[in-house]
């Protein structure tokens, strides 16, 4: 019982990392606009995405634009795109699998591969989480480079965003998930030509006695040996044998 629920806290940590993977993969929060030297009081904020760019204007009011050209993205982004996307399938796989492996779940309840997609389901898991921190990490590394870089213009500055945060947390639901699931399964059940053999006791012996033919009989005179009494048998009978000589 008490493994079925450290099972079900691995799914469900690994399930939170991919809706929080999903999320960031989607919202446009990446890079937001610095507020550093001339542009520290500015009405409009800048926001970039994998997929879209934003602007915030002090009225409240947002516009986005969806990048129109895949081609003309910087690598960077696009590898960022890639890996994200590939982070999010794998979670999903991950949570089928898992899913299937767990024991509380009756799908292959009694064969020798239900632990074997419980692992398969961790490391899924464990993948898809090391693709995130991979893609967010790096995104982290640009916006700080950028950032302390002396020749660029403080217009063209920007910050760490909300989905990148999101995305550390996300990678850390799903690496978390996928080692408690790889943890908590037992191992291969045992060959069972292996296993002890119980002897049962042998059966009795049942003779048949329908075509079993019947012993001889003999009669009573025919099963007197033809030997000679001796004394002691004679005395033992009341009868001396001094008396017949």
């Amino acid at each position: 019982m008490a493994s079925m629920a450290v099972q079900l806290l691995g799914f469900f940590l690994g399930l939170l990392g991919l809706v929080g993977s999903v999320v960031a993969t989607v919202l446009p929060h990446w890079r937001r606009t610095a507020y550093v030297g001339s542009n520290i009081i500015s009405a409009t904020a800048y926001m970039k995405g994998l997929w879209m760019e934003c602007v915030w204007h002090s009225t409240g009011i947002y516009q986005c634009e969806v990048h129109s050209s895949m081609l003309a993205l910087p690598p960077d982004l696009q590898a960022a795109r890639a890996l994200m996307l590939l982070s999010c399938l794998t979670s999903t796989l991950a949570a089928l699998v898992s899913s299937a492996g767990m024991k509380c779940t009756r799908c292959a309840r009694g064969s020798s591969i239900k632990h074997a997609l419980a692992i398969s389901g961790g490391v899924c898991f464990l993948s898809a989480g090391m693709l995130c921190l991979i893609t967010v990490c790096w995104t982290t590394n640009d916006v700080l480079l950028d950032f302390y870089n002396p020749i660029l213009p403080e217009g063209m500055k920007y910050e760490i965003g909300m989905a990148v945060y999101l995305g550390y947390v996300s990678a850390c639901f799903s690496l978390m998930g996928g080692a408690v699931l790889c943890l908590n399964c037992e191992g291969r059940p045992r060959n069972p030509l292996h296993l002890p053999r119980h002897r049962h006791p042998c059966p009795p012996l049942v003779f048949n006695t329908i075509n079993t033919p019947a012993p001889p009989s003999y009669p009573p005179a025919a099963l007197s040996w033809n030997y000679s009494p001796s004394r002691t048998s004679l005395s033992s009978n009341g009868y001396r044998l001094n008396d017949y000589v």
